[in-house]
C-alpha cells in the first residue's frame, strides 16, 4: 500500500489506495512468505503540515495539478472570449436594428407632420415639402436640354457662315500667292527666253563668237536687253573681224566679204540711199534683235506665269476644299451629338417625371385614405 496526499480546497485528503499487481502480466509472483500489514503510530508524521509539504512526490503532484488547473483556466477564458466577441457582435447587430427601426419611425413622423391637409374641404389636399434630388435633377435635365438645345441651331448658322468666309479668305489669299508665284516664274522664263532670242538674232547675223568667246558667255542677264553694250561688241567684232587692219599708220588688209556679218553689212551699205555708216547699220541690226529678244521674253513670261499660277491655283483649291468639307463634317457632327445629348437629356426628363408623378399620386391616395 501507499499513500498518496493531494491538497484539496485547502485542507489536506488522505487517500489510501491498495495497489493490486496480480493481474499484471509482467509482474511474476514471488514465493516468499507474506509479511502481515501493521499501522503504527508513526505514519501520522505524514500528515503533519512540515512532511507534507516538503515532500518532493507531493510538491510534484501539487504542481502538476496547479500547471493542469491554469492550462484549463487559460482554455476557459480563450473560450470565454470568443463567445463574449458573439454576444457583442450579436448586440451590437441588435442596438443597430432598433437604431434603424427609431430613426425610420421618426422620418416617417416626420413626413407625415409635413403632409398639410384639409380635410373639411373638398379640394384636393396639397402636401408642403423640400423637392427632392429626382425633382432637381428632373429640372437640371430640363435646363440642360433647353440650353443645348437652342445652342445646335447657333453652332450650325455661325459655324456655316465661319467656314465659308475661312473659305473665301483663303482662296483669295491663294490665288494672290499663286500669281506673285506665277509672276517670279514667268520673269525668271522670260528672261531666259530673252538670252536666247538676242543670241538667235545674232547668229542669224552670222555672229557666233566676239573676240574668240561664244556668245552664251557674253550675253546674260544683265545686258540682254542692253543696245548699246551689245552694239559695242558687235562693233568690235566688225573691226576686228571685216575691216582692214592698222599698221604703223597703215592700212593692211582688205574688207573680209566671205563672213557672212561682213557681207550683210557690206550689202546693206552698197543698198543704203544715203550711204549709211557701218555703226548706223549695225546699232539698227541690234535693236532689231533686242525688240525681237524683248517680245520672246514677254511671250514666254506671260505663257510660264499663266501656267503656274493656273497650277498652283487649282493644287490650293483642292487642298481648301478638302479642308472645307472636313470642317463642314465636323460641324454636322457635332450637331448630331448635340442632338443625341437633348434626346436623352430629354428622356431622362421624362421618365424622371412619371415617377415623380406616380409617386405624388400615391401619396394622394394614401391622405385619401387617411380622410376616409
Amino acid at each position: 500500500m501507499k499513500v498518496h496526499y493531494i491538497n484539496i480546497l485547502l485542507f489536506a485528503l488522505p487517500l489510501n489506495i491498495l495497489e493490486n499487481t496480480h493481474k499484471k502480466p509482467h509482474t511474476t509472483p514471488r514465493h516468499t512468505q507474506k509479511i502481515p500489514t501493521t499501522r503504527s503510530l508513526s505514519e501520522c508524521e505524514l500528515y503533519a503540515p512540515v512532511n507534507y509539504y516538503s515532500d518532493p512526490q507531493m510538491k510534484e503532484v501539487m504542481d502538476n495539478f496547479n500547471k493542469q488547473t491554469q492550462q484549463r483556466f487559460h482554455e476557459y477564458d480563450e473560450r470565454m472570449k470568443t463567445t463574449r466577441q458573439k454576444c457583442k457582435e450579436k448586440c451590437d447587430k441588435e442596438i443597430q436594428k432598433i437604431i434603424l427601426k427609431d430613426k425610420l419611425e421618426k422620418d416617417l413622423n416626420e413626413k407625415f407632420s409635413a403632409l398639410h391637409t384639409d380635410i373639411q374641404s373638398d379640394d384636393i389636399p396639397t402636401c408642403v415639402c423640400e423637392k427632392s434630388i429626382a425633382e432637381k435633377a428632373e429640372k437640371g435635365c430640363l435646363r440642360c436640354g433647353y440650353g443645348l438645345g437652342s445652342v445646335a441651331p447657333m453652332i450650325g448658322l455661325t459655324g456655316s457662315v465661319a467656314v465659308n468666309v475661312w473659305k473665301t479668305a483663303e482662296l483669295a489669299a491663294a490665288t494672290a500667292a499663286a500669281e506673285q508665284a506665277g509672276a517670279a516664274e514667268g520673269a525668271a522664263a522670260g528672261i531666259k527666253a530673252g538670252i536666247k532670242a538676242v543670241i538667235a538674232e545674232l547668229e542669224g547675223f552670222g555672229i557666233y563668237e566676239v573676240g574668240n568667246k561664244p556668245l552664251k558667255t557674253i550675253i546674260d542677264v544683265t545686258n540682254y536687253m542692253n543696245v548699246s553694250v551689245i552694239y559695242d561688241k558687235v562693233y568690235s567684232h566688225y573691226i576686228t573681224s571685216c575691216t582692214p587692219r592698222p599698221v604703223n599708220g597703215y592700212l593692211v588688209g582688205t574688207f573680209n566679204t566671205s563672213d557672212p556679218f561682213c557681207k550683210l553689212v557690206h550689202s546693206n551699205l552698197q543698198d543704203s540711199l544715203y550711204r549709211s555708216s557701218p555703226q548706223a547699220i549695225i546699232k539698227e541690226k541690234v535693236k532689231e534683235a533686242v525688240a525681237g529678244a524683248e517680245q520672246a521674253a514677254e511671250a514666254k513670261a506671260a505663257q510660264v506665269s499663266s501656267e503656274t499660277s493656273s497650277k498652283i491655283i487649282t493644287e490650293q483649291k483642292g487642298v481648301i476644299n478638302t479642308i472645307y468639307m472636313s470642317n463642314q463634317t465636323a460641324i454636322i457632327a457635332s450637331i448630331i451629338a448635340i442632338i443625341i445629348i437633348v434626346l436623352i437629356m430629354v428622356i431622362i426628363y421624362l421618365i424622371l417625371r412619371y415617377r415623380r408623378k406616380r409617386k405624388m399620386k400615391k401619396k394622394l391616395q394614401y391622405i385619401k385614405l387617411l380622410e376616409e
